[in-house]
């Protein structure tokens, strides 16, 4: 079997679809696993990645503080914005508790997470960590989006960046074949099934998504997230659409 990567698109508190598509891979993709070399993501796709590769006996502690997380949003009264709220110290409390104190060397070639230059807007893909703090401050900074994050971009190696979904949102990596998940119906390997009136493709910094109102509806419900139970549907819809791909490509153990 060829060399695997995994990709996790960029897409706020939607990447509890990728915790569903992580939790079908760990319990029925054997030889998924048995081949993965790395993972990447942006924003909310880094953390999933993040999580795959450090600390994968986390998965059902990361669902919860998932919906923990979107329900203290939804609680102020203007979402994230709300003055006085601190989205950037509740996310990164969560990444503390989640990453084990190895995760920095488990992450080292094996973890790429998509970054913004704030200053240029170019892209930059890191993969090398020389601490556990390192790791996290990198996870903060793909996560950042300025405004609805805070105002002051996260500083990384003495620069300030921002989400790297803005200009990579699901990369892909160089080596093998990279397997693409992504909560919007669309092109990637793993996603929901585009069911609209339209055929028309958009591209978002490297994702094919399909122009639907169903996609717009997602778009808006990765910043202002849907009900518990909304986020529980979209959890076991990542799984089905995880298992659906392990079936097609003849992989399920």
């Amino acid at each position: 079997m060829t060399v695997l990567n995994l990709s996790f698109a960029a897409c706020g508190f939607l990447g509890i679809y990728h915790l569903g598509a992580v939790g079908a891979f760990l319990r029925h993709g054997d030889k998924l696993l048995g081949s993965l070399r790395a993972c990447a993501g942006a924003s909310a796709g880094a953390l999933v990645a993040a999580v795959m590769i450090t600390a994968p006996d986390k998965l059902e502690h990361c669902k919860e503080f998932t919906y923990r997380f979107a329900d203290s949003v939804r609680q102020q009264r203007f979402g994230a914005i709300t003055p006085g709220y601190n989205f950037m110290l509740t996310l990164q409390e969560g990444i503390e508790e989640i990453l084990p104190s190895e995760a920095h060397s488990l992450a080292t070639d094996r973890l790429h997470i998509s970054l913004t230059h704030s200053k240029s807007g170019k892209n930059h893909i890191i993969s090398r960590f020389t601490s556990r703090e390192e790791l996290i401050k990198a996870l903060l900074a793909s996560s950042f989006v300025p405004v609805y994050a805070g105002l002051d971009a996260v500083e990384f190696r003495g620069e300030k960046w921002i989400d790297g979904g803005f200009t990579d949102s699901l990369p892909t990596l160089p080596m093998g074949r990279t397997i693409t998940v992504s909560p919007f119906a669309g092109l990637q390997d793993v996603c929901p099934v585009h069911k609209g009136p339209f055929q028309t493709e958009l591209r978002l910094a490297n994702m094919n998504i399909m122009f639907s109102m169903e996609n717009i509806k997602r778009l808006n419900q990765s910043l202002f997230p849907p009900s518990t139970s909304s986020m529980q549907s979209l959890c076991k819809e990542g799984f089905d659409d995880a298992m659906r791909f392990l079936k097609r490509e003849a992989w399920i153990s």
